[in-house]
């Protein structure tokens, strides 16, 4: 089977399963952003990327913020910003709390965390730190890592620290292609389907927004009858605002 066939059968067992907990992240969110919040993403190696994907772009919002911290990005396969230094950052504890402590997370905010196997030390800080100050938070994984033991001292996955989990379906080893002859799947699929995720959580909260009366500055493409390049300084502005009463609202 294709790699894209084998990808639609993960995502419509996503669309099948977690309608439910798509739908409770959406009025939470929603309630976020209409009290003048702000919905957080978090993720480092790969899961940053379906947060990267959810703001700023084209068809998001104002109130959503990406938690991006360069250290746990890579930016070169080899060598400083490399790969191994990502691995090993990301694996060790205590180090996410040094970043978090400089965002504006306050109470009555969201926080999604992203983490395929929903192990390492950085997602389950950051679903900690989140908890532990009043925000709701979302694990987005495979529940199926539950199988694999805990490796963070507290015996925790994000899976089990979080509020609510939306299961990505994508099996352990991520790869969903085998090829023969080769003794190694290829194919990742947990950065697809977590950035679908993300797009079903945005789309999800507009659509609740807009039943309740509330417009949101959005970012749109000046290539939609109507619109510039100058259009979009209002979702600056806005975003702006809310990061500032954040830090007003943080009450650390």
């Amino acid at each position: 089977m294709s790699y894209t066939r084998t990808l639609m059968t993960i995502l419509d067992r996503l669309a099948s399963t977690q309608e439910e907990v798509l739908a409770t992240v959406a009025e939470r969110c929603a309630d976020a952003v209409e009290n003048g919040g702000l919905i957080h993403l978090f993720g480092s190696g790969h899961s940053v990327i379906p947060t990267l994907d959810a703001f700023p772009r084209y068809g998001s919002f104002a109130g959503i913020h990406p938690l991006t911290d360069p250290r746990l990005m890579w930016h070169n396969v080899l060598g400083p910003g490399g790969v191994r230094e990502l691995l090993w950052l990301e694996r060790t504890e205590g180090y996410i709390k040094q970043y978090l402590d400089h965002e504006p997370l306050a109470p009555g905010d969201v926080m999604v965390v992203y983490s395929h196997g929903g192990r390492n030390a950085a997602p389950v800080e950051a679903a900690m730190y989140g908890a532990k100050r009043g925000l709701f938070t979302v694990a987005v994984t495979s529940v199926a890592n539950l199988e694999r033991p805990a490796e963070h001292s507290s015996g925790q996955r994000i899976a089990e620290v979080c509020d609510v989990t939306i299961d990505t379906g994508v099996p352990v080893q991520d790869a969903i292609i085998e090829v023969d002859g080769w003794d190694r799947p290829v194919g990742g699929a947990s950065t697809v389907v977590a950035s679908v995720v993300s797009h079903e959580i945005v789309t999800r909260t507009a659509a609740v927004l807009a039943g309740r009366g509330v417009v949101v500055p959005t970012f749109v493409s000046p290539t939609v009858p109507g619109a510039t390049v100058s259009s979009n300084d209002e979702v600056f502005a806005d975003h702006q605002r809310r990061l500032h009463a954040a830090a007003g609202r943080d009450q650390r």
